[in-house]
């Protein structure tokens, strides 16, 4: 047979021909096969995953932490925490619903929970949005579900968890909000403070400073100790996973990191001793209503006032009130713009303003103690004898002693004891002419001004409460400094003609002033030495005074906190007296105005309130002080201390000294030691434990009575 011919072989082009035709025909089909399985998911079965997807989210909610107690010295509650409902919006659900659904939801809703339903819209909107409201706009994650009402009755909370159909995207749970549950009727509002939510732009520094202890929910200390502690008594917040429907209704959780409790606060506050202090206070000021003012011919105004009880040898505070005051619940729901307009209308006496630590009022005759402290640190001696005329020729002006008295030659115990203006005006008139007659040196020496600022006065005390005023000592400095600022007003009046917009006086002032407003005259000098003219202090800051002459010269910042407790019951910090200066004398100065003062209180301007105390066994020291304001009516002062306290009240424009603040301060001293008539009960004392002295004294250095230490201190 013959041989079949063999065919050539195909060309290698043509095989890479057909592999890149399979490999392209593969490619095709995977691809439609794609298209195909997403046009079946996304069109085909789009709806029933979409379902799916929507019907079942995790939301994580924060769960804030109880907020820590605030209790008294013997650890009676000023503040705690009760249970409260509140309902809130869950703004991812909201935004699926039309408009029409939502707004229809939230009507319903508001007239639930009674809120306008406009008011609702404004609490859903994100701090700093163009539309936002301060105070009423959610400062907190746009993933939490925005609280609309709070503090909701029971039944309405139950009613919309009863009926989750009709109230889609809310959900209803409970928190923690201050109580007050006033032990003896305590009010102690400027001293406890209040909360109120968290500003945008604490919650973004709190951030970026890392501190995770605060939420954009997290309500903060605004003033008094709630302020002061805040980072002790808020804890630490929790985080709660929860899966959640369409509708927001919670369908479980899905995981949970605990919240922690804040810390206990222990004051040196004594509940018993408040509510006598802030029912004496109020009384007084009622009292003082009803009386005459001989000036002006009407009724006293007593439109404000303080009262401070300290521990005399340690600086802690063991009440403080002010008038007018608050109810500090006013913020727990959220407080509406008419209540918080009332508490800084000054027709309604600006409520939020605690006149203890806040206040500045001219000091009167109060005064004097550390005026003679002063006179005697710079030569003048304790037997020196000057005349208490019935007034003193200063310039070409008569300044005259209370009600014209006069008592002829007598010593600083006795112009204490009498509250003999002419003496001091002696005082001061001998000490300006001796190193500052020259009207414009601001650097002259003035020993009764170095005095006044070595007990403290003109600055802050450094008590553990915010927004303390300073106080102002009316020192050459001072004047100048005021006249600087005030120059080109006065100036600008005084250099045209008098026009019929400005008055006979206010013209005549502006001239004179723009002419020689910086000059330190005698009369300066004499005002600054029984407490008159433009030097002021607080009530808190004369209280400090008199405890530093009580203990011998120790000046101490006041101080209410006194320990944090933890939740566990351990204590995390003791919080000591603080020692922040001392005021030298020479040797007896202080025994010496310590014996004088005791004679206020036997035979001086304050004995008439004080027949009857047994001041044997409870030697009460006292200094009253009525003093003159332009423009208004006096204001009454009477400070006194024994060896355990220093007891303090003021009443702007109540009269005299003694007259309106006298028989509220004998009764926070009965009410203190247990006093019953003539009869000292230990067992009735406010303060347990609180005794007449009984031991052997103890002796300063410069060989006066000291008050026995107390343990804590």
């Amino acid at each position: 047979m013959a041989a079949r011919p063999t065919q050539p072989a195909q060309p290698p082009a043509q095989k890479s021909r057909l592999r890149m035709i399979v490999l392209q025909a593969l490619v095709l089909s995977l691809f439609a096969t794609l298209l195909v399985r997403l046009y079946y998911l996304q069109v085909v079965s789009g709806d029933e995953y979409h379902a799916q997807a929507a019907a079942q989210s995790v939301r994580e909610i924060v769960v804030q932490p109880e907020r820590g107690l605030i209790v008294d010295a013997q650890g009676r509650p000023l503040v705690t925490n009760r249970t409260s409902w509140v309902v809130s919006l869950d703004r991812s659900v909201l935004d699926k619903m039309t408009e029409q659904v939502r707004t229809k939801l939230i009507e319903r809703l508001g007239r639930t929970v009674g809120e306008r339903s406009q008011r609702i819209e404004r609490r859903l909107v994100a701090c700093g949005d163009e539309d936002s409201e301060v105070g009423v706009c959610w400062n907190g994650s746009p993933f939490q579900p925005v609280p609309v009402a709070r503090d909701v009755k029971q039944s309405v909370a139950l009613r919309i968890l009863e009926q989750p159909e009709d109230f889609p995207a809310v959900l209803v749970d409970q928190e923690t909000v201050r109580s007050y549950p006033q032990p003896f009727g305590v009010n102690a509002a400027h001293v406890l403070g209040y909360l109120s939510p968290i500003t945008k732009d604490e919650y973004d520094d709190a951030q970026e400073g890392g501190d995770r202890s605060v939420n954009g929910a997290s309500a903060v200390g605004r003033a008094g100790v709630e302020k002061q502690y805040d980072r002790w008594l808020r804890g630490m917040p929790g985080y709660r996973s929860v899966a959640v429907d369409s509708m927001g209704r919670v369908l479980g959780d899905d995981g949970e990191v605990e919240s922690q409790p804040g810390d206990t606060l222990v004051t040196s506050i004594d509940a018993k001793v408040q509510g006598v202090v802030e029912q004496q206070l109020l009384d007084s000021m009622e009292r003082a209503r009803g009386e005459m003012d001989p000036v002006t011919g009407r009724t006293y105004e007593a439109d404000s006032g303080a009262a401070v009880v300290l521990e005399a040898d340690t600086g802690r505070v063991v009440a403080m009130a002010s008038q007018p005051t608050y109810d500090p619940g006013l913020w727990v729901g959220g407080i509406t713009k008419k209540q918080l307009a009332r508490l800084y209308s000054e027709e309604a006496g600006t409520p939020l303003l605690g006149r203890a630590t806040q206040g500045q009022f001219a000091p009167g005759s109060t005064w004097k103690p550390f005026m003679t402290a002063g006179a005697l640190d710079a030569g003048y001696g304790t037997d020196t004898s000057l005349n208490c005329s019935s007034s003193l020729r200063v310039g070409n002006r008569d300044f005259k002693n209370y009600e014209s008295g006069a008592h002829g030659y007598i010593s600083f115990a006795k112009a204490l004891e009498v509250s003999c203006n002419t003496f001091f005006y002696r005082i001061g008139l001998d000490f300006w002419q001796r190193y500052g007659s020259d009207v414009a040196d601001i650097d002259a020496r003035d020993p009764l001004v170095v005095a006044a600022k070595r007990f403290g006065f003109g600055r802050e005390t450094g008590v553990d409460l915010p927004g303390e005023a300073s106080g102002r000592i009316a020192d050459r400095k001072w004047k100048r400094a005021y006249f600087e600022s005030q120059k080109d007003y006065y100036c600008k009046i005084a250099g045209k003609p008098q026009d019929a917009e400005t008055s006979d006086f206010v013209y005549l002032f502006a001239r004179e002033f723009c002419a020689e407003g910086y000059a330190y005259r005698a009369g300066d000098a004499v005002n600054f030495s029984i407490g008159q003219g433009d030097t002021i202090v607080t009530p808190l800051q004369l209280a400090r005074g008199y405890a530093a002459i009580a203990n011998g010269g120790t000046l101490y910042a006041p101080r209410i906190g006194k320990a944090i407790v933890g939740s566990d019951g351990h204590v995390i910090r003791r919080i000591k007296p603080k020692k922040v200066g001392s005021v030298e004398l020479p040797r007896g100065t202080y025994g010496y105005i310590d014996e004088a003062l005791k004679g206020v209180t036997r035979q001086g301007t304050m004995s008439w309130r004080m027949v009857g105390f047994p001041l044997d066994e409870v030697p009460i020291r006292s200094k009253t002080g009525s003093a003159e304001v332009y423009g208004k009516q006096t204001t009454s002062w009477v400070a006194s201390y024994s060896d355990d306290y220093v007891v303090v009240m003021m009443i702007s424009q109540g009269g005299t000294g003694s007259g309106a603040s006298g028989e509220g301060i004998r009764a926070i001293w009965e009410s203190l030691y247990g006093v019953s008539g003539t009869e000292v009960r230990p067992a009735d004392a406010a303060v347990p434990g609180t005794t007449p002295p009984s031991r052997l004294p103890n002796f300063r250095r410069d060989g006066s009575i000291l008050p026995p230490a107390r343990e804590d201190q």
